[in-house]
This record gives C-alpha cells, structure tokens and sequence, in this order.
C-alpha cells in the first residue's frame, strides 16, 4: 500500500509488487487486487488487450487513462491497450484513482476514475537489464534494455528497451505475437527537466471465442473456432484475428519560470492501424453497397455464387495535443490553471476478401477486396470521424494548521465537438455533435495525527458515446437493411460523485472509503455480432445510482511475510425504464449490469531479500448481464503464485535471479466477465404490451493454469 495523501480514494502498486509479477501482465492487470477493481480476461498471463477492468461497476469505456502524463487508450472505443503503454519491466508507479480523475488529467470518459502509469527514469549510469521468459503454451519472451548513463557532459541520458512475446492459444487454435519498443530520455538542470518518451508496439492475436451462457453449458472451454477449414467454414480460427500497430512519443516538460511559478506542458503525438478480422459466408446473387443495390456480383471460389470470405474490418486513428498546466505557490496557497488540446481522426471501413479452396486469404489486409462490377468495394459500413477537444481549468488549494486541513476547488470546462460522416449511400451522411460540461471539484482533508487522515471530496465526470457505429449506420450487404442505426440518443454520460475515506499508516496500514453515485445517460457499451463479425456500440442506459464502501489493509513484514487484504461491497440500481423500440421494459429498481455486489482478495508477500514469494487470491461475486436480470454468471475465484531467488554477483551479471509465476492455480474454469450485454435474456412484455424478443449476451472465459519462468539480470 503506497502512501497516499490526496483527498480521494487511490490504491496504488509498487515497483517491488511489479516485480514479483509475470513479466507477461499488462498495467491493467497489474490492479486486479485493488479494492473494486474487476480484471474479465481471456488469457491467463495478461497479454491479450481484448479484456475488460470495470471499478466499482462502470466498465472501462468509463475508465480515464494516462500514461506519463498523455492520454492512453483509444479516444472514440475507449479501450486502454495497456500492453501498448510499456513492458512492465520499465513501469516505476501504477496507481488507480476508483472515484475520480486529477483535475489536470487529459480524459474525457473518467466517469469510473483514472488509472495513471509511470515510466521508471533512465538510470546515472551506464548499465542495462536482460530477461527471459518461458513457459507452457509454447510461451518464449525475451527483454533486454540498456541504459546510456550521461552521454558525455550534457546531463541527458537514456534508456532503450525491446522486447519480444509469442504464445499459444490457451484453448482452440492460434498464438498471440508482441514486438514491442520503449526509448526514454531525461535532461535535467535546477529545477527544470524535459523528459522525451517513445514507445512502438506491434501485436497479433487470434481471438478467442465469447460463448453465450447455453453454448459455454454445453461445451465449456471446447467452444472455440474452427482448427481446420473446409468450404463454409467462416468460423475457421485463420479468418479471425485482431491486429494493432501503435506508435506514441511525449515530450513531459517542466519549466521552473520563478522560485514560486512552474510550467508543466506535455506534447503528444499517436499513430495506430489495426485490423479486427472476421469470417462470413455471402451470396453474391444480390448484393448491396448501403442502401443501393449493385446487382450480382461473381464471387471467386463459390458454390452457387455461395462464397465464405473474410470481413476485414481496417482502421486508422492518428491523434495530437498538449496539455499545460502553470503552477503557483504563495504561502498556504496554490494556484493551478491549465489547458488541454486534443485532435482527434479516425478511419474505418470493411471489406470483403476472397477465401481460398485451403482456407487461405490473398490480402488479408483489405489489398484485395471483391468490388461490384462498376469497380465499387462491398462493405457494410466506411466511416470517418474528426474529434477536436479543448479543456480549460483553474483549481486552487489551501492549507492551514501546518498543512494539516487543505482544502481544495477547481473547475474544468471540457468542449467535445465531433464530426462523422459515411461514405456509404443512405439516408444519413453526416452527424454532427459538440458538448461542452462543467466540471466542478471539492474536497477537503484533515490530518488528525502524523499517521491518520479523512476526506471528504465531490467530483464530476463526464463521458461521450462510445464506438463509430453511435455515430455511422451499418449495412447489411446481402439485403441493403440497416443492421445498426446510428444513436438519436447521442447525450453524453454525465456523473456527480461524493465520497468520505480515512487513511491510516503506521504498524497497520488500513484505508477505507464510502462513496455514491448518481449518474444520467448512463452510456454502457457492449458488443453485439452481425454476419458473426463483431460490432462496439453503445446502450443508453439512463439513470442510474450506485453506493458502497471499499477497504484495503496491510501489515509491515513479520519474520519476512507481509499480508494484504481489501473489499468492496456495491450495490448499483437502474433509475428508470429502458427504451426498446417504441416500448420500454420494466427495469427501475432492477440491479445494474456488470455490478458485483461483492469483491475481495487476498495477498501474502515473502522476502528475505534473497528468496521472495508473492500468493494472491481474488473473489469477484455474480453479476448481470441483462437489464432485466434474468441472466447472470456465477461468482468465481482465482489464484496466483508466484516464487523466485536472487543470486549474488556473478560474472558481469549484477543482480541475477530466477523467478517462476503460476496462474490460476486451481485451474479453474469460469466465466470472467460479460463481452456483449443484452436488455433480456427471455422474450417478456413492455410496459405497454410490445412482445420484446430475447437477446443473447456473451462472455468473456477466463485463461487456465499457465506458467512463466523468467531469468532476469541487471548488467
């Protein structure tokens, strides 16, 4: 338990904790013992990005997230790539903010917290660091970095690390493959610093099917996509992957312009291509681009013009800012104003690729699409959205008593404007939306003693629909019939937040925080699938409250062993009826989704500084996923263990160690998490008397026992 002393709950980890972890997990991964944070993964050793975390009952679309001070993730899905980020090995400081983001964070769907990461600083002196991993499922992963020192007498020096991963599919067909490349620089001089990062990463993966509850019944984890392909296979595992290629770079900056006025700015820059891949069969007798016909179109390798292709679903994102921040220190006061700009520009658009006698595709890139015979390529939906974000802020903090009351206030103005359009014909071309919200901040925080504090804070947060289909219709191409309508509900989430805690530390370490919510067009996003390709879109899930206490509690070491515990208990409830149709069905008052009511874990520390050991257990209650609670999975726990040696010197090996990670040790087989909720899982009635049909969720099945073995050494 890290230290904390702002007025709002944070639970951190530590880069001891980091350390002890498989050098596989992502920083998301990473949170999992926190209090209220739930981890839905498909993979055991945390490498795959197709997972969800939700705190305290708002996934993460709901999430902020920030990495050395820049905004991370995806701006329009909101998913937070964390692999992307970095490799752990160079993560110094991870902390999760479960009620609310800093006043200066550069996010604007924070509405569940802010999850803040922080790169390790380039080392003095000249040195590096080397670790090898393997392990079952073919794991093979190799990292090394070296560290420059001071390059000659200028006071910069760096570090530059890679890394590579491959493994298999823990259940069906396929691997994962991750390159990936960090390189930080740091120059410092008084008080000033200019910190330069750059970060590439590359990944593959081929997905992992999301069952629904009868299918996950009926065949457990052999549920999974074809291993080899005949004619109408479109569920073969080689149509179906995910690829990502992501370039980000930073410049944190720090200026110290007068003994009480700093200046803090960071400029970035982001570059992503991705791929999210598919198959499906279609007939190309009757065949549409939009909402217009294009007659019949000869599909290559096809029985009666019947053809199994591969949807490639393509898309770009480049984005730009810079957020400031000027400082200033007077006596008891501080002063904060700060402006963030962010540019935003997404592209999308599917295609159709012929799949070969022996399953495989010519492009798979979308090089070599099928096209009508005037030369037009089939698709169900190519959309383009430009985003422009502008947000100003002041905040003020006072400190009394010998900085033993502080009191705080600040206000945050986010502008959103976004622009889509589609280049597909139909009826909708373009659709326009600009918001701007008030954020106002307030807490206040006293010290009673040296070792015990309690806060008080109220916070605001907003969040903007999720996904390019709320914004761009999607066509089927075999009947020119929408299959998703882009949302005339296009309201911005919006949230008001109290929440009390006291904190102490000392022979026990114990924080504890009880906290409400009440939230208005609650946006809660899924995926649903059309033509078996999955599709992101965004429910409006109206109002809706949420309440608990959360805890955390730690023990300094006794003869080398060190306990952890925390909790949350939730409870979150719909506020009105959902829409479906021109009806709406009978959901105030019912439990929300993805809310477990309980959540708890469990962890013992060991070290002696030459043998050290590391055992975690969590437990994540039941959880909806319906509106109409007629569907849920079953509580579930999971355990980690992890074990190592650290030898002395030898050779031009510093620090050298060994290190074994276990997980999911009981080898448990459960349901993680929901990947596509539904408004009922049984056909019932509106309000009104509409017969509403039934709706099928999907779900997330959590990875098996895996094992890492890692040698590691610095240098």
């Amino acid at each position: 338990m890290p230290v904390q002393t702002a007025a709002k709950s944070i639970s951190g980890v530590s880069r001891d904790y980091i350390a002890k972890q498989s050098p596989t997990a992502n920083a998301v991964t990473l949170l999992a013992m926190s209090p209220g944070v739930v981890v839905s993964t498909n993979d055991p050793l945390g490498l795959s990005d197709r997972m969800n975390v939700s705190i305290r009952g708002l996934n993460q679309t709901e999430l902020g997230t920030t990495y050395e001070g820049m905004p991370a993730g995806d701006r329009l899905y909101y998913t937070p790539f964390a692999t992307e980020w970095s490799d752990t090995e160079n993560i110094s400081h991870l902390d999760v903010s479960q009620g609310s983001p800093d006043i200066d964070a550069p996010v604007y769907n924070s509405v569940g917290g802010q999850i803040r990461a922080s790169a390790r600083q380039p080392s003095r002196k000249a040195g590096g660091y080397i670790d090898l991993s393997g392990g079952n499922k073919s794991l093979n992963r190799q990292f090394i970095r070296l560290d420059s020192g001071e390059i000659g007498h200028t006071g910069i020096r760096n570090y530059t690390s890679f890394s590579h991963t491959e493994v298999n599919n823990w259940r069906g067909s396929g691997n994962t493959k991750r390159y990936h490349v960090d390189s930080h620089f740091l120059k410092e001089w008084g008080h000033n610093s200019i910190a330069p990062f750059f970060a590439w990463n590359w990944m593959r993966t081929d997905v992992y099917t999301n069952p629904t509850l009868s299918q996950w019944k009926q065949y457990g984890i052999s549920y999974n996509y074809a291993g080899k392909y005949s004619y109408g296979t479109s569920n073969y595992y080689k149509l179906r992957f995910n690829q990502r290629q992501n370039v980000i770079a930073a410049i944190p900056t720090e200026f110290e312009l007068l003994p009480d006025l700093t200046f803090k700015i960071t400029p970035y820059i982001m570059y992503t291509r991705g791929f999210i891949n598919s198959g499906a069969n279609v007939n190309g007798n009757s065949m549409f681009v939009g909402d217009q016909s294009v007659g019949t179109v000869q599909l290559p390798y096809s029985v009666n013009n019947v053809a199994t292709v591969e949807n490639v679903d393509a898309y770009t994102q480049t984005a730009g800012g810079q957020n400031a921040t000027l400082t200033w220190k007077h006596k008891f006061n501080t002063l904060q104003v700060g402006y963030w700009y962010d540019y935003f520009d997404h592209n999308e658009n599917t295609s159709y690729t012929p799949v070969e006698p022996n399953g495989n595709v010519m492009n798979e890139y979308g090089g070599n699409p099928i096209k009508s015979s005037s030369g037009t390529v089939i698709g169900t939906y190519n959309g383009h959205l430009i985003q422009q974000t502008n947000a100003i802020f002041i905040n003020d903090t006072m400190k009394f008593f010998n900085d033993r009351l502080v009191l705080n206030a600040g206000f945050k103005e986010v502008m959103v404007s976004r622009h889509a359009t589609s280049a597909l014909p139909g009826p909708t071309y373009a659709v326009n939306k600009n918001d701007a919200e008030p954020l106002p901040q307030l807490s206040v925080s006293y010290r009673i003693t040296p070792h015990d504090q309690v806060y008080f804070s109220a916070s605001t947060a907003f969040k903007e629909p999720a996904a390019l289909s709320a914004y761009v219709d999607i066509y089927s191409a075999t009947t020119g019939k929408k299959t998703s309508s882009h949302s005339s509900n296009l309201k911005p989430e919006y949230s008001i937040s109290e929440e009390i805690g006291y904190r102490h530390y000392g022979a026990v370490n114990f924080s504890a925080a009880a906290f409400n919510y009440n939230l208005t067009n609650r946006q809660i996003s899924s995926i649903t699938y059309v033509n078996n390709s999955p599709q992101s879109f965004s429910v409006n899930g109206g109002g809706q409250t949420i309440r608990g206490v959360q805890a955390e509690l730690s023990l300094p070491a006794w003869h080398h062993f060190s306990p952890y515990i925390s909790g949350q208990y939730l409870h979150s409830e719909m506020g009105n009826n959902i829409q479906v149709g021109n009806d709406y069905l009978p959901t105030k008052g019912k439990a929300s989704v993805l809310a477990p009511k309980f959540t708890g874990s469990i962890g013992l520390s060991y070290d002696d500084t030459r043998f050290f050991g590391n055992f975690t257990f969590n437990y994540v209650d039941s959880q909806y996923s319906t509106f109409m609670n007629d569907q849920s999975i079953p509580a579930f726990k999971t355990a980690n263990l992890s074990a190592g040696y650290r030898f002395q010197k030898i050779g031009p090996a510093q620090h050298p160690q060994i290190q074994l990670n276990l997980m999911n040790i009981g080898d448990e087989h459960y349901l993680s998490g929901v990947n596509g909720i539904a408004t009922n899982a049984h056909a019932t009635k509106g309000i009104f008397g509409t017969a509403i049909a039934a709706g099928t969720p999907t779900y997330y099945v959590g990875g098996d026992f895996a094992v890492a073995f890692s040698l590691s050494s610095d240098f």
